[in-house]
């Protein structure tokens, strides 16, 4: 059995944090949950670096990256992990309440592999969170091995 890759989620806002916690463990994934606050703690962990030296390799499920982030923004941090040959297949998805046509534009440019603005309505971002959760981490098939 193969074993179960965590779900990055990177997101500095506290409430979407805790909402989309919540959102993900209604849909009872079995993926553990890794909250980071900034792009710099994201690279440290996709690279396993800083505090994450000592992480169990390997590349996550998937990235739900903000685009707005402290420190280093999550166009940054896209670009960063899209341009390194062992992480090029990370999937990313971008999750922002962005609705910059030039935020789009770069994201998919830099390799972004989905862009949703976040929900406005409580119910409706839930669901969306829910439903990206499920996609990722059970409906789609990683590439194969620990790239």
């Amino acid at each position: 059995m193969a074993t179960l890759r965590p779900i990055l989620l990177v997101e500095d806002n506290p409430a979407d944090v805790e909402l989309t916690l919540a959102a993900l463990r209604k849909t009872q994934l079995a993926n553990e949950i890794v909250v980071v606050r900034d792009g710099v703690e994201a690279l440290e962990y996709i690279f396993s670096e800083g505090q994450f030296a000592n992480r169990e390799p390997g590349a996550p499920a998937v990235v739900l990256l903000d685009l707005k982030l402290p420190k280093v923004d999550g166009l940054e941090v896209l670009e960063k992990v899209k341009s390194h040959p062992r992480h090029r297949a990370t999937p990313i998805v971008m999750l922002t309440s962005s609705r910059e046509e030039s935020d789009v534009v770069r994201s998919y440019h830099y390799g972004v592999n989905s862009f949703v603005v976040k929900p406005v309505d409580f119910k409706a971002f839930f669901e969306a969170i829910r439903d990206l959760g499920i996609f990722w981490a059970v409906l789609n098939e990683p590439v194969p091995g620990d790239f």
